[in-house]
């Protein structure tokens, strides 16, 4: 879809102002830090179930919420802090998904403790090789083998809300794959940012 400022992009990422942003600056492109990762992690498990765009519009109010995603932090969480989320009318209010933040923080914190990073694991699931350029909705898989060992990797570890769709996305969010449609001019981007690493 061509937006207002002439550029082609995938028929989301022109659909509204916040979608344009995240698209064009972020969905996509690599996050290599394990806050980062942390905190996409949470954004996708709260998703489940709603449009990205009513999670996008509250970002700031969760990065309030969860201490900017520090995830040492969000570790330390209490019952007290899950009602007080509970009670925070800025975020998305469900319990299942606010205590799986705190338990994924705490399971991110024990591989510190251990001398692993989930920027690591998370990066150890990327495909081997490149798949062609998706043209339309339809091409895009809701899961891969990838995300499905990822997701396993994760569950094994005490990680939770991570299941195979849900990190699919997570590994399109942060650049894992690259899903931008053909014509995109994020996905050129992308891919001559990537490049360079492949060689």
């Amino acid at each position: 879809m061509r937006g207002d400022d002439g550029r082609r992009r995938c028929w989301w990422g022109a659909s509204t102002p916040d979608y344009a942003v995240y698209h064009d600056e972020e969905w996509g492109r690599a996050v290599t830090d394990d806050r980062g990762l942390y905190e996409r992690m949470v954004l996708e498990g709260f998703q489940s179930g709603l449009s990205w765009l009513t999670i996008l519009r509250k970002r700031e109010n969760f990065r309030a919420a969860f201490d900017n995603f520090e995830i040492e932090a969000v570790a330390a969480f209490t019952e007290r802090d899950v009602e007080r989320l509970l009670n925070d009318a800025g975020i998305v209010r469900h319990r299942g998904k606010i205590k799986a933040a705190i338990a994924n923080a705490r399971a991110v914190a024990a591989m510190h403790a251990e001398g692993e990073s989930l920027a690591r694991l998370v990066w150890s699931h990327a495909p081997a090789r490149r798949r062609r350029a998706p043209r339309e909705l339809a091409d895009l898989p809701a899961s891969t083998p990838e995300s499905t060992a990822l997701s396993k990797d994760l569950k094994k570890r005490g990680f939770r809300f991570v299941g195979p769709t849900t990190a699919y996305a997570l590994m399109q969010a942060c650049g894992l794959v690259n899903d931008h449609v053909e014509g995109c001019w994020v996905r050129a981007e992308v891919e001559a940012l990537s490049s360079p690493q492949d060689g």
